[in-house]
């Protein structure tokens, strides 16, 4: 299989068309339409609707689009990984505070194992933040929720897709999840951070009325309140779970908000460009762990 064609298909899914694909790689429409055919052939299945004038991802492209990005991270980190005494240097980035518990700490411990000359700074943030910080250099590098609009000169490598869900306390009777937010003192995980945003989004469509007795910022600070009985709440399924400590039930919701797509951030062209590729792959390679685990 072609990286090259992997890499056409990343361009047509982030631009939203073989011809706005085919002007950034400067090669012609047709160079993408038969790139595209190929590599549908290679892989046996359909990875665009081409029935609308544009054609758009098919549920199973959609899949392979995050393993091909996957694929092309890793195979542009492979000799920058496999230089680990050369690896030196400082690489600061941010962090959205509900991976701060688990994906970020595991991430930077193997990267501590690996490379003994490089030095990492954490700085925890909400997303909007960490993108302004990053698009003016603040940052080399941050974990975010992706928002809907990234700045031009941001590229964004998407690490994993968390589910949203209901948690209670262990005490909880009812189990029907629309029933339970009906009912119950509702904690609202901040609408400053961009996936509290799709959570109330989704309220709003679904006609739900919340009794808000609280709005926080901090995952673990809301599992607290919820596992005390002080209401339920709406959070997104980290991709690497901690042991849950605190005693709370966990409720899948049928039609739920979209899954957050969590990802890191860097500007185009950063001279940390090594360094923000082995965060990357070293991100992707602890979701893939504790996926296959």
């Amino acid at each position: 299989m072609s990286i090259r064609r992997l890499r056409t298909f990343i361009k047509v899914a982030e631009e939203g068309s073989f011809t706005a694909a085919a002007n950034v790689a400067f090669v012609t429409h047709a160079t993408v339409s038969q790139q595209m055919k190929h590599l549908e052939d290679e892989l046996g299945v359909a990875l665009f609707d081409r029935s609308t004038r544009i054609p758009t991802l098919t549920e199973v492209g959609k899949r392979i689009l995050q393993k091909a990005r996957d694929v092309v991270e890793r195979y542009d980190a492979m000799v920058p990984a496999s230089l680990n005494l050369e690896i030196r240097g400082e690489l600061s980035f941010g962090a959205v505070p509900t991976s701060l518990s688990g994906l970020v700490p595991i991430a930077l411990k193997k990267l501590q194992q690996r490379y003994d000359g490089l030095h990492v700074r954490v700085y925890p943030g909400l997303s909007i933040e960490l993108i302004s910080q990053v698009e003016r250099g603040a940052l080399d590098a941050a974990i975010v929720t992706k928002p809907i609009r990234l700045p031009h000169n941001i590229q964004y490598t998407s690490v994993a897709i968390e589910t949203i869900e209901l948690i209670t306390s262990a005490e909880e009777a009812l189990t029907d999840p629309i029933e339970i937010i009906r009912s119950r003192p509702f904690i609202r995980f901040s609408r400053r951070a961009l996936v509290g945003s799709v959570i109330d989004e989704w309220l709003q469509k679904q006609r739900l009325p919340v009794t808000e007795t609280m709005e926080l910022e901090s995952l673990d600070t809301i599992a607290t309140m919820v596992s005390h009985n002080l209401g339920v709440s709406m959070v997104p399924r980290s991709c690497v779970p901690t042991p849950d400590l605190l005693p709370v039930k966990h409720f899948k919701l049928d039609n739920g908000p979209s899954g957050r797509d969590i990802g890191l951030i860097s500007r185009r062209n950063t001279t940390k460009a090594p360094l923000v590729d082995l965060l990357s792959t070293t991100l992707l390679d602890t979701v893939a762990s504790v996926e296959s685990d």
